[in-house]
């Protein structure tokens, strides 16, 4: 089984055209497809080559109604709070981010981030996709070695310890790799990541 995880496109066709270019049995879009939920259905008319295998999360560039409403156009599978069950692992998406100073369409609270993900409680073994990165980490670093991840996402990896995590979201960390506990983590950023469970588990950046 092989996956392909990526985030932050941003309306760059040519780079979601490259991955789609990707074989893989299924694609995890961890949010941020384009800037201020404009021209989406772009991005749909190239994820729709792989329509029936795509799962959509909203960054926080994208309500979670306009990544449903691009899930039902293009044949695409909303994956927002979503779960799936494949390869014999769990996986889980949940988009949005903690709040930015931008005021963006696709934010949570922490106490919201915290509540949703306890959702996924219990879960194992497992995949996690969310478009936010744990706080204090090499995922959500940015300028001046600051960090802007989220608190929720930390105390949730903490208390889970997913196989693996996956995330986007902070550009500065993009492909940026931590192991936190048992859990193998990224930001996969644009590039993004392809995991293949059959061949192997180490990390690596396409």
């Amino acid at each position: 089984m092989k996956v392909l995880v990526f985030s932050d496109i941003h309306s760059d066709a040519r780079a979601l055209e490259r991955l789609m270019d990707i074989e893989a049995d299924y694609y995890f879009c961890a949010g941020d497809l384009v800037n201020w939920g404009r021209e989406l259905n772009a991005m749909g008319e190239i994820l729709r080559r792989r329509a029936e295998r795509v799962y959509v999360i909203p960054g926080n560039h994208e309500s979670a109604a306009q990544i449903a409403a691009l899930c039902g156009q293009f044949g695409l599978n909303d994956f927002h709070g979503g779960h799936l069950e494949a390869g014999g692992f769990h996986f889980t998406g949940l988009g949005y981010s903690n709040p930015t100073p931008f005021d963006t369409p696709g934010e949570y609270s922490e106490e919201e981030l915290e509540e949703k993900l306890h959702a996924f409680d219990g879960l194992k073994p497992r995949v996690a996709i969310c478009h936010a990165p744990p706080f204090g980490t090499m995922l959500d670093r940015i300028r001046n070695l600051k960090h802007a991840g989220s608190r929720a996402v930390r105390a949730f990896l903490q208390r889970e310890q997913p196989r693996y995590f996956f995330c986007g979201h902070i550009h500065e960390a993009a492909g940026a790799q931590e192991m936190l506990g048992e859990t193998a983590a990224m930001n996969v950023g644009k590039k993004g990541y392809l995991l293949d469970f059959d061949v192997q588990r180490e990390w690596g950046v396409l």
